[in-house]
């Protein structure tokens, strides 16, 4: 019999891919979790399936709610569960720090005792972040698993919520929680409040003459460790069907580390107008920086075999290509 699988936030950037690949590699049943109001431009090309009920089905809620995540719970009966949404955007969560905390640390403590009452025999991933980590020194890089927490957001500290209530429910009520740290991972469908993807839209809004010749930027001199999105929800997969462990945390990331400067040289190189203006944004600055973002990612390669196969390249012509496509269709975005 199929199994049947719960994506919250199945309409994000990975949320989306993932439904992708499930839909590609398995025979399950998909079943996401989705606000009534969230965009649906992630899942456009899925809605002939759901219009079809054809495996992907569309349940509304809201993990701020405890009766709107107790009732799709209840209606899935989930065999696997992927929690993937969240407020994610960190420069976000230090205007909205309490929506941040709500959402991220009592929505998974919402949803986990949903699956406790409903499924506790379900596979649960809970996706925490590298940003739990935080301000690492050097002498302590690559970050293993039992690195320290220095968070440097409130969207970080909220992660760092996550991350324990989903070790909570596995040591306390005996669930399949897992929890994974995923560094810096991006491609085609990035939301553009992100530096990358905000760079790439910016350069395609630039070649097609929407805006000056002029990018602005927030702090460059960030290290980070890039992967592909689609690497990543290969490694979610794995996570869930290779031995799943309760109550095991895992770091994931790419092998490529650069400077988010490094980066943004990257996608100049590669874009059609070649007098770009590079300007800092104070507004796109944080008040503090997570900066040494290199992972140790031995113990999930070792426990399930996976490594990135898509290179930092292609992951960056990809993301330049997918808001080139987006720009040429003739949608007015708003310059950030």
């Amino acid at each position: 019999m199929s199994k049947k699988v719960l994506i919250t936030g199945i309409t994000g950037m990975v949320g989306s891919h993932l439904a992708d690949y499930l839909l590609s590699e398995t025979d399950w049943e998909i079943h996401g979790l989705s606000r009534w109001r969230s965009p649906m431009d992630n899942i456009s090309h899925l809605i002939p399936r759901i219009n079809g009920a054809d495996r992907v089905f569309l349940h509304y809620g809201d993990l701020r709610d405890t009766m709107s995540i107790r009732n799709v719970v209840q209606d899935v009966e989930p065999d696997l569960v992927f929690h993937l949404a969240a407020q994610s955007y960190p420069q976000t969560s230090f205007t909205a720090p309490l929506d941040t905390m709500d959402t991220n640390i009592l929505g998974t403590e919402r949803l986990l005792g949903a699956i406790r009452e409903v499924r506790p025999d379900a596979v649960t991933h809970i996706c925490a972040s590298s940003e739990v980590f935080g301000r690492v020194p050097k002498e302590k890089l690559p970050i293993d698993e039992e690195c320290g927490f220095h968070p440097a957001s409130p969207y970080a500290i909220s992660k760092v919520g996550t991350d324990l209530v989903a070790r909570y429910y596995a040591e306390a009520y005996d669930m399949c929680v897992m929890s994974t740290r995923m560094f810096t991972h991006t491609g085609p469908r990035r939301g553009d409040v992100f530096a990358e993807s905000s760079f790439a839209k910016q350069i395609a809004l630039i070649e097609a003459n929407a805006i000056p010749p002029v990018l602005r930027t927030g702090n460059l001199k960030s290290m980070r460790t890039w992967a592909d999105v689609r690497d990543a929800v290969r490694a979610y997969y794995l996570l869930v069907t290779v031995n799943p462990t309760p109550g095991a945390y895992y770091n994931i990331g790419g092998t490529y580390s650069c400077t988010v400067g490094d980066m943004l040289d990257s996608l100049l190189a590669s874009s059609r107008v070649k007098d770009i203006r590079v300007e800092t944004d104070p507004a796109r600055l944080r008040p503090i920086d997570a900066d040494l973002q290199i992972p140790d990612t031995r113990k999930f390669s070792q426990h399930t075999g996976w490594k990135p196969e898509i290179g930092f390249e292609q992951t960056m012509a990809d993301l330049l290509d997918y808001w080139r496509s987006k720009v040429a269709d003739g949608t007015v975005f708003l310059a950030r």
